[in-house]
């Protein structure tokens, strides 16, 4: 079954929960000044320490019976930023290459996308592309994904509609499936203002061959419900393509995230919560986990999923 097939048929799939962070926090890893995680492959004890944290999201998802969604830690390695660094193109060959030896010690169904990003800040929107600047940056990237023989396409935290828009057209033009995941506030709209039913009506007219759903990461679940239930975000575009959220683990603002002051986190269970009331209410079918979770919180989701 091809990642398509895995999407259209299943009513959840996990993906992973944070990575980054608990590189940090449990392993004392740091990201590269200029791909960020992209680099961490190349050091044996890095990889062992990324093994395990993939690992165990693969196998909550085996214990509860859902196919499971991973990404490459390649968000920051674009053409730009591999370019002022160390590494050369090979760096996302050599990243889907690890996340395909995770997977080849499972015969539970795994999907490995390519993940990608915004060139600036993807919580203040700095450095947006227009559209066809975008769709020039981008492809660099997608091509390789597509070379590298992802099963999907991810577009991760994507503030701004014109760069999406670009991003979208040249993922479509892989012939892989893929998603756009937007960066939001609770006010309905991406970080550019933008309301979320626009952005994905504008994107769905701009691409031939659409996203497979669209979906947000590293927000709080309660952001996304009240994002989702401003009245116009009410309308069959959003319920009918709107189908994940990676959360976050704080419902704080990216301002107040970064302001330095004590970060508030929502405990196992209250997140599970947020997470179980948006499958049930709107339909979300990718639940996965950004800054704060762990596969502890991961597996609350998991088991609560099955106890509904």
């Amino acid at each position: 079954m091809n990642f398509k097939e895995c999407f259209e048929n299943n009513k959840v799939i996990l993906m992973e929960g944070a990575v980054g962070e608990r590189l940090k926090n449990e392993y004392n890893i740091y990201p590269d000044k200029q791909v960020a995680l992209a680099g961490l492959i190349y050091r044996d004890d890095n990889k062992v320490a990324l093994k395990k944290i993939y690992s165990q999201y693969v196998e909550i998802g085996l214990k509860y019976g859902y196919p499971v969604m991973l990404t490459t830690p390649t968000r920051r390695a674009n053409r730009y930023n591999v370019k002022c660094s160390d590494y050369g193109k090979n760096i996302i060959r050599d990243n889907m290459e690890f996340l395909l030896d995770v997977k080849s010690n499972y015969t539970h169904p795994i999907y490995i996308g390519g993940l990608m990003g915004c060139k600036g800040d993807a919580y203040k929107a700095t450095e947006i592309l227009s559209e066809a600047k975008a769709y020039e940056f981008h492809s660099w990237q997608a091509k390789l994904f597509r070379e590298a023989k992802a099963d999907y396409l991810f577009a991760g935290i994507m503030p701004a509609l014109t760069e999406a828009v670009g991003m979208a057209i040249a993922m479509e033009e892989t012939g892989l499936p893929y998603i756009i995941s937007f960066m939001i506030r609770d006010n309905g709209r991406l970080i550019d203002g933008t309301p979320i039913s626009e952005a994905i009506e504008v994107i769905d007219k701009a691409t031939r061959r659409n996203p497979i759903c669209y979906m947000t990461n590293c927000v709080h679940p309660n952001t996304l419900y009240k994002a989702l239930n401003c009245s116009f975000n009410q309308v069959p575009a959003v319920i009918k393509r709107f189908c994940g959220i990676q959360a976050n683990a704080s419902p704080m603002t990216p301002e107040e995230l970064e302001s330095g002051r004590e970060i508030i986190v929502s405990d196992y269970m209250e997140l599970a919560d947020g997470m179980i009331r948006l499958h049930q209410e709107y339909n979300l079918k990718i639940l996965g986990g950004c800054c704060g979770t762990d596969h502890i919180y991961m597996e609350e989701v998991a088991k609560g999923l099955n106890n509904r």
